[in-house]
């Protein structure tokens, strides 16, 4: 692949990560494109992960009905009910040896390799998740994974033109029971509303506040 065709100007990407902000009032009216949505969702499933084992699913809300309730499991906040998209980043809970199986099974095929040259990549992975299961911490280990496909999706949605917002303050107990999850398999951890901001939203003009560069990068 020839990576200059596939690149962008450093001014278009600050150009559209300033343009960015976290719309609080979409225009319920426009809808995104089904040939960029489709591109959203691509950017997504292209997230990276440790490992690559995606622990994630991610849930498009298409339904006014569900999304109408999702409001007020969001504790009012009104973009799952007026933005053109909404999706809900849901932790994959327990990986075990059948999603591993599966997982391997892909990777064999995707690379055109015998699946028993990646057993050593399996027992790296294992030990991996046995450490972080002894410490107690493996589900959020897994859950931080979602959030860097968050930024993914917010990142590459400022770069289509899309407005999003990421919504953390939401009741996940009442998000799972809403899109009927299974606790024990999938939890709800974050939301993204996706779309174009209302003309009056105040919000939109508001410069970014952010600390000088110096006080945030340090070159060591």
């Amino acid at each position: 692949m020839d990576t200059s065709e596939n690149t962008i100007t450093t001014a278009q990407l600050l150009g559209a990560l300033n343009w960015r902000y976290a719309t609080k009032k979409f225009d319920a009216s426009k809808k995104i494109p089904a040939e960029t949505w489709a591109a959203l969702e691509k950017a997504l499933v292209l997230s990276p992960s440790a490992f690559g084992l995606q622990p994630w699913k991610f849930f498009v809300v298409n339904d006014p009905a569900v999304r109408a309730r999702l409001v007020e499991a969001s504790y009012g906040q009104t973009q799952p009910a007026d933005a053109s998209h909404f999706v809900v980043f849901a932790l994959r809970k327990n990986i075990g040896d059948e999603y591993l199986d599966n997982y391997l099974r892909r990777a064999a095929q995707v690379r055109g390799v015998p699946a028993e040259t990646l057993k050593p990549f399996r027992q790296a992975i294992e030990s991996s998740i046995e450490q972080q299961a002894k410490a107690g911490v493996l589900d959020i280990s897994q859950a931080q994974q979602s959030f860097i496909a968050l930024g993914q999706f917010m990142t590459s949605a400022a770069l289509l033109g899309i407005d999003t917002c990421a919504l953390g303050g939401i009741d996940r107990e009442k998000y799972a029971e809403i899109l009927g999850l299974d606790r024990e398999s999938h939890m709800p951890l974050v939301a993204c509303a996706a779309g174009y901001r209302a003309a009056d939203d105040k919000y939109s003009s508001i410069p970014k506040v952010r600390f000088e560069d110096s006080e945030v990068i340090t070159h060591v």
